[in-house]
């Protein structure tokens, strides 16, 4: 069966075309795909019963189903653990900001990358999700809490430009008018730093928001992190993201997780500070998640504060990012471990 979700308004009226029907049933089709998120042909009320059971018989929507959900007490965080429709899981988050509300979606399921602060490879890569499926995340959430989301962060689990075809074509789909109609300038995409990708959306001239996980100054410290580094090194990603900032105008943010003993000294802000100094960046410090099986630390507040200090006064924009839904362990990948590891948790909703 075709998945019927993923495809653009003018591939599903060329799809549709050996029905025979007018074409104004594609466009009928595609708003309640796209703009309703339906998920089964039955919702789609002002399609006749007997074109819907043609439809179903060809095509499937993907979509995702809620596994579980949890609710901070904190600041309004969501997370949802999502089954999808062969059994595996993925996971996304829901944040409260003063402007309106913004998702963090993940674009594989599992993931290839192997970085050692992150709990989304832990559990092994299977595929990569479809574009309907990572629109579908989006669908779910804003049905069960009844809301309109407006941004979107692709740092779930997965690395999206490892996932480079389907994202794209997620974003024309999220940016269509007859669909959820989100501006791709509040769309940010997270890359540990795939460069010939990070070239690749540079020529797409999309006006996203682009975020790189480099974590540390130098090749002897990231590749230790981060195995995608032994590929392209520090001084090769950072060439590309000063390409990416001068030819599309934007600012590359650069996340930096924090993580005691490793990457968060005096040396490292100043070896830092040195690579970025010039160049329309901006760095995010992240105290490190407490993964179990990673064996990380986090970074004492004194020391976050002065690493940060040390980049302000060399010129570089640092922020120190705010810990949302601290209460439900809001960063994704140890759910469905967990889930495929046949641990339930009696905390969620």
């Amino acid at each position: 069966m075709t998945d019927i979700k993923s495809l653009n308004l003018q591939e599903l009226t060329a799809e549709l075309a050996q029905f025979d029907v007018q074409k104004f049933r594609s466009h009928q089709i595609y708003k309640w795909l796209h703009c309703n998120g339906v998920f089964s042909f039955d919702e789609m009320s002002n399609i006749s019963k007997e074109f819907r059971a043609q439809l179903e018989k060809e095509y499937y929507i993907p979509h995702c189903i809620i596994e579980e959900k949890y609710e901070s007490q904190l600041d309004d965080t969501v997370k949802y653990l999502f089954r999808l429709y062969d059994g595996e899981y993925v996971e996304s988050v829901v944040m409260k900001y003063k402007y309106g509300y913004t998702i963090c979606v993940s674009s594989q399921v599992g993931c290839k990358m192997g970085c050692n602060f992150c709990a989304s490879t832990l559990a092994g890569f299977k595929r990569n999700l479809l574009p309907a499926e990572i629109e579908s995340q989006i669908h779910a959430a804003q049905k069960d809490l009844g809301i309109r989301i407006s941004h979107i962060v692709m740092m779930g689990i997965g690395e999206p430009l490892d996932n480079y075809d389907n994202v794209i074509k997620f974003l024309s789909l999220v940016n269509d008018k007859d669909g959820l109609y989100i501006s791709l300038r509040d769309v940010t995409i997270s890359t540990c730093g795939v460069v010939p990708r990070i070239y690749d959306l540079m020529d797409e001239g999309l006006p996203v928001t682009l975020t790189v996980s480099l974590h540390a100054p130098n090749d002897d410290i990231r590749s230790d992190m981060m195995p995608v580094n032994n590929k392209w090194g520090v001084d090769t990603l950072i060439s590309a993201c000063k390409e990416y900032a001068n030819r599309t105008s934007r600012r590359v943010s650069f996340e930096y997780t924090l993580i005691k003993g490793v990457n968060d000294n005096r040396q490292c802000a100043l070896e830092l500070a040195a690579k970025l100094k010039g160049y329309l960046f901006h760095v995010n410090l992240i105290p490190v998640n407490d993964v179990a099986e990673r064996g990380n630390v986090r970074s004492d507040d004194e020391d976050i504060r002065k690493f940060q200090q040390i980049l302000k006064s060399r010129g570089i924009n640092a922020t120190i990012r705010r810990t949302l839904g601290k209460d439900i362990n809001a960063s994704c990948g140890q759910l469905r471990r967990k889930r495929n590891e046949g641990d339930s948790n009696e905390n969620c909703c």
